[in-house]
């Protein structure tokens, strides 16, 4: 499943550098995660990065959009073709 950034963002910017894929921008009052592009980190890392380093811990799974790690997997192999 894609991670989406809460309302409890505090836009500090820690998130948008370590996402692999480029899926993190700055939307207005919070940091947005581009669902087509999130991969929580599969194919990179052993966790979502943004989680990692995100002060407030507003970086959490989106219940509405489950993805098995295959799925990610094969999105990340996708976004990352050469």
């Amino acid at each position: 499943m894609a991670l989406i950034i809460t309302d409890e963002c505090i836009v500090c910017g820690a998130c948008e550098p370590e996402c692999p894929n480029h899926a993190i921008s700055e939307g207005g009052d919070i940091y947005i995660i581009d669902p087509d592009l999130c991969t929580e980190c599969v194919g990179s890392y052993d966790e979502p990065q943004c989680a990692a380093v995100c002060p407030v811990d507003c970086c959490v799974p989106d219940p509405d959009r489950k993805e098995s790690k295959d799925d990610l997997q094969e999105k990340y192999e996708r976004i990352h073709r050469s």
